[in-house]
Order: C-alpha cells, then sequence, then structure tokens
C-alpha cells in the first residue's frame, strides 16, 4: 500500500475483516463511510485476507513491516472475528494499539468443521477455498505464538448475544485491557456505529 508524502503524519487505521469476508463487508464499509465524513484526516486501509492461515500471516506481516516502517504517523489496528485474531497477532509484534470486534481467541479450533469443503466468501466474490488440516496446524502455532500476558494496547468490543463465539473466552484473553461488553447483540456486533468515534480515539489519542 502507497502513501503518498502527502499523507505523512497522518494515523492510519488498518481494518482486518473476518474469516471468508471481505473489504466489502458491512462493518468495513461502515466505517469507511464515517470515517470519510467524520475524520477524513484518518487513512483508512483494508486489505484482502486469505482464508489459509499461512498465506494470512505472510501478507499481513509483510504489509505490516512494509507500513510501520513507511509511514510517518500513528498506526492503529481494528479487527473483526478472524480479523480480531490477526489484528492481535500483529498489534503483538509491533507494539500497536488495536480495538478487537466479537475476536476470534482460538480460531484452530473453529476450523476443522470447514476442512474439506469447497468455501465461498460470505460477501459474494467468486472465488471457492478448500481448507486442509495443515491449515488448522499452522493456525494452532500461531495461535500459540501469541505471548502471555499480551503486551499489547487493547480495546475489547464484545456482544454476549454472539452466536458464533462465546464472548466469554474473550473476557479472559484480553483480562486487563478495556473491555465493553453489551448484553444481547449478535456476531455482526449490533450498533457497531455507537463506538466509531471512541474507537478512533482510543487508537489515536494524540489525534
Amino acid at each position: 500500500m502507497p502513501i503518498s508524502n502527502t499523507e505523512s503524519g497522518r494515523p492510519l487505521l488498518i481494518y482486518l475483516h473476518g474469516f471468508l469476508s471481505s473489504p466489502q463487508s458491512y462493518k468495513c464499509q461502515l466505517l469507511k463511510q464515517w470515517l470519510q465524513q467524520e475524520r477524513p484526516d484518518v487513512i483508512f486501509y483494508t486489505p484482502l485476507i486469505s482464508p489459509y492461515p499461512g498465506e494470512a500471516a505472510e501478507s499481513l506481516g509483510h504489509l505490516l513491516e512494509e507500513l510501520v516502517r513507511t509511514h510517518n504517523g500513528p498506526v492503529g489496528l481494528a479487527g473483526s472475528s478472524m480479523g480480531g485474531f490477526w489484528s492481535t497477532w500483529l498489534a503483538e509484534q509491533h507494539g500497536l494499539p488495536a480495538v478487537l470486534i466479537n475476536p476470534a481467541v482460538h480460531p484452530a479450533r473453529l476450523m476443522p468443521k470447514h476442512l474439506e469443503q469447497d468455501l465461498q466468501p460470505y460477501s459474494g466474490e467468486l472465488q471457492t477455498y478448500r481448507l486442509r488440516q495443515r491449515d488448522v496446524d499452522t493456525l494452532l502455532e500461531l495461535e500459540q505464538s501469541l505471548p502471555t500476558p499480551l503486551e499489547g494496547r487493547y480495546w475489547l468490543l464484545a456482544q454476549r448475544g454472539d452466536e458464533t463465539l462465546d464472548c466469554r473466552e474473550a473476557e479472559q484473553f484480553y483480562r486487563g485491557q478495556r473491555h465493553t461488553i453489551e448484553e444481547g447483540g449478535d456476531h455482526s456486533f449490533q450498533g457497531f456505529a455507537r463506538h466509531m468515534s471512541a474507537l478512533v480515539d482510543f487508537l489515536f489519542p494524540n489525534h
């Protein structure tokens, strides 16, 4: 992602979407539109993330290394579901702040049910993926590489009505970090727009 000299010093918000999702996801587009209207000073970038853990780790790792090295301004991460896991993994590597929205804490546990099936993105892209056992093994290794306790600066946004992930796991995993746990809701995180202003302030407190 090239950043021009005119963008020097501006905050850079990297949003990471969930498993089998894309930059066209609802929350991603909602945040992008809100930033354009309310915080045009913030650069917004959301990469397309491969559902294959090894490919995703390699591409995201290279992307963040380059951005942290070249961007003359603060960098913050936000991620939903599997994107929350990737945000944490990257934040720990680079000492970045991150906001996690109904994040996947132990995604390797969820992957076996998707093995050896033709998978298509929820957001409609015309692609098909097929996960193997080696993908589960790779993801488990990535999970185990995270330090305990976490060293980063995190804000957990979770809803107890999440039908896909048990938010109690996230509460435990991100203990000692900022928490906002809401009753009801679902995996998509109902009412996400209510937190957008605070999300930006958390990631970029001096901007």
